[in-house]
């Protein structure tokens, strides 16, 4: 079976920085074991991340519901260390989709980016994807996003989360719920 790997959001200003989630150091060091032992098991590793400007809509000083995070070529926006290592020493091929670049525009899911839904798009297709694993940060919002507009494009059946791998500002209560209404697999 044709797997990929989505991971959402797994940067540093979501673990230690501005916008830590509880969890978030613990889940993405496990992450980075799994994909040490796994990834080369993946037809192909799909990372989000966030990259705004300093002005983006979602931050407090501009109106928005948080405090500044994963500004464009920030420390805050880079991937995880020990994740970025596991990911570099995988063959799985990798590739990097960014969001929230737009000052005006939230894109709390990668697929409201259409340049990424799109990249997504062919490479499902490409690689002849049968199953999606999901995980990353957050999972009551980036995460559950992702996945909800997933499951839209490619259907329930193909997704597949990885909880363990998914720390969430509300204990991770949206994502089960989602997932059990939608009968959707999780690890």
């Amino acid at each position: 079976m044709n797997r990929l790997l989505l991971i959402v959001d797994p940067q540093i200003d979501f673990i230690s920085g501005t916008l830590p989630v509880p969890g978030a150091e613990a889940a993405m060091d496990a992450l980075a074991a799994y994909v040490a032992e796994q990834g080369d098991s993946y037809a192909v590793t799909a990372v989000t991340c966030d990259f705004h400007p300093h002005d983006h809509c979602s931050f407090s000083g501009s109106g928005g519901q948080w405090p500044p995070h994963c500004i464009a070529h920030s420390t805050g926006a880079a991937v995880w260390p020990a994740l970025h290592t596991a990911l570099c020493s995988s063959r799985s091929p990798l590739v990097m989709l960014c969001k929230g670049q737009d000052a005006q525009t939230e894109e709390y899911s990668i697929f409201k980016n259409a340049a990424a839904r799109e990249r997504l798009r062919a490479l499902v297709a490409d690689k002849g994807i049968e199953r999606i694993d999901v995980c990353g940060i957050a999972g009551d919002i980036c995460v559950l996003q992702t996945l909800r507009d997933g499951v839209e494009l490619f259907g329930p059946e193909r997704f597949h989360v990885l909880e363990a791998f998914a720390p969430s500002l509300d204990g991770g209560a949206s994502l089960s719920a989602f997932v059990k209404e939608r009968l959707i697999c999780t690890r």
